[in-house]
């Protein structure tokens, strides 16, 4: 190296001479690095892109900026170490505490890229439970970030063992001001782990006027958006006291109906019951697996009641209603061919000939 640099004239080579303490020779150095990055960034996508596997692609998205603010951030530090200690004269002890820090920074930050990037990809599968991936990224990162924020804490000098025993009596003590954020807490993680309805199920509890479609579950509270489209932000901890109903994870809609046919159509019951009784056995979107009961259930005011209680294939609410009408239908026309008909209320004034005749009064 020294033969090569006689040949240089004097001021070039002095200059190459101290390149690692020449803030000018730094920055061109980290410009050429960053270049050289990126080139081998451009062609390792065009690999990744070649490949079956989305992982490779998820970590090279990852690493893309964390690395080009490394490579600029790194050599900055340095140069403004050299500059500073031009100016004081003296060592900068404090300056590879700053470069450690910026490797805490930048690992945690291409970690929580990675996983945040692995969310986003599992969530836009088909076959995946959105409330488990969102957990588990959430943990994930919290995970990283606690422990980016204790080794920060070392590189500072601060004794870990003595944190975590500070921790201890300090956690009682914040435990107790801060209740109901930890309850909160707790009770998003009963719901994570208990799992008794997800992002996306429709939920409904007798116990509070909750009902509507779960739109987040977030450590504090979760977020409902109601028929009529407003949200309604429940916190976590509610969840633990009261009825949770989950109508979305029915495997059956019931259709429980009273019929009422007409006194005059006695006769005609036993077979129109026995003709509905056919006619959803054999239905496309009835579940004959599942209870399914007709019969004459009854004498009414005005009618002759019979009842049908049955179970539809399909749990969607505006399927099961296309359904319902269908079948009703069909239970009419069968009332209709067997010349009966659907009774309406109605009153029947019997009058007693023999007292109106002795009061006088013309029946």
């Amino acid at each position: 190296m020294d033969q090569l640099l006689s040949y240089l004239p004097p001021s070039i080579a002095g200059l190459l001479e101290q390149w690692d303490t020449n803030v000018i020779l730094i920055t061109i150095a980290s410009f050429f690095a960053w270049v050289i990055w990126r080139i081998v960034y451009g062609r390792l996508e065009i690999l990744a892109e070649k490949t079956r596997f989305h992982w490779d692609d998820l970590t090279l998205a990852a690493l893309k900026t964390p690395v080009s603010t490394l490579i600029w951030c790194w050599p900055a530090t340095v140069s403004l170490g050299f500059l500073l200690q031009d100016h004081m004269g003296d060592k900068l002890n404090w300056l590879s505490t700053v470069k450690l820090l910026l490797v805490i920074a930048i690992f945690v930050w291409i970690t929580i890229r990675l996983i945040n990037n692995i969310e986003e990809y599992v969530l836009d599968q088909t076959n995946r439970d959105e409330t488990t991936v969102q957990a588990v990224a959430k943990v994930s990162r919290l995970f990283f970030i606690v422990i980016g924020g204790m080794t920060v804490m070392q590189a500072f000098g601060l004794s870990l063992s003595g944190l975590l025993t500070f921790g201890g009596v300090g956690g009682l003590i914040v435990g107790l001001a801060a209740k109901d954020l930890l309850s909160n807490f707790f009770g998003g993680m009963m719901i994570y782990f208990d799992r008794p309805f997800k992002v996306g199920d429709w939920i409904r509890s007798p116990d509070r006027q909750i009902e509507g479609t779960v739109e987040r579950i977030g450590w504090r509270m979760t977020i409902i958006r109601t028929f009529d489209k407003r949200p309604l932000y429940v916190p976590n901890s509610v969840f633990s006291s009261i009825v949770v109903e989950n109508p979305s994870r029915m495997q059956n809609r019931r259709i429980n109906e009273t019929i009422g046919v007409r006194y005059d159509d006695s006769t005609q019951v036993e077979t129109i019951v026995e003709e509905i009784k056919a006619m959803l056995k054999t239905h496309p979107d009835i579940d004959a697996k599942q209870t399914l009961i007709v019969n004459f259930n009854g004498f009414g005011p005005s009618s002759l009641d019979i009842m049908v209680y049955t179970f539809t294939k399909t749990v969607n609410w505006v399927r099961f209603h296309k359904v319902k009408q269908d079948v009703l239908l069909k239970i009419l026309a069968i009332v209709h061919q067997n010349g009966a008909d659907i009774a309406y209320p109605t009153q029947t004034i019997k009058l007693d000939a023999q007292n109106n005749e002795m009061q006088g009064e013309p029946v």
